[in-house]
């Protein structure tokens, strides 16, 4: 029986995420994110994690998020390693990117370039009369 790991990380973007595709033309990004610690000391501990993103992640990932946004990822953790050009050998640590969501309110110079009023407005609440009124208990299931 084998286990799955999952890592849920909610951080900012150390830079700007570049896009890049393989020579097959699989798209591509590999990212930082820093992720603050829940020290109470005055010393707070920041964490910093490498993210590699595939395909439609990538692309989305390079579309929305740039340096300093904020960003949630819940992915799967790998390692590896590798011999440096010093000869040394290296561990590596990564987190594959499963799925990625928007964190909070982004700031004014940080929206999507492709919204037209160049920010993200708030979702309209539909008034209490209108939810009342929209539902008929006769079309429930159970």
């Amino acid at each position: 029986m084998s286990s799955l790991s999952i890592a849920i990380l909610t951080g900012r973007l150390v830079a700007a995420p570049e896009l890049k595709h393989t020579s097959s033309g699989i798209a591509l990004t590999r990212f930082s994110i820093a992720v603050d610690g829940t020290s109470k000391s005055a010393n707070k501990r920041t964490d910093f994690f490498d993210i590699i993103a595939w395909r439609t992640n990538a692309e989305f990932i390079c579309k929305y998020f740039n340096k300093g946004s904020q960003i949630t990822i819940v992915g799967r953790p790998r390692t590896g390693s590798f011999t440096g050009k010093d000869g040394i050998k290296r561990k590596t640590f990564e987190i594959l990117v499963n799925n990625v969501y928007f964190v909070g309110a982004p700031k004014q110079n940080q929206a999507p370039s492709d919204f037209s009023n160049g920010s993200f407005d708030e979702p309209s609440i539909p008034s209490a009369d209108y939810i009342n009124d929209s539902i008929d208990d006769s079309d429930l299931p159970f």
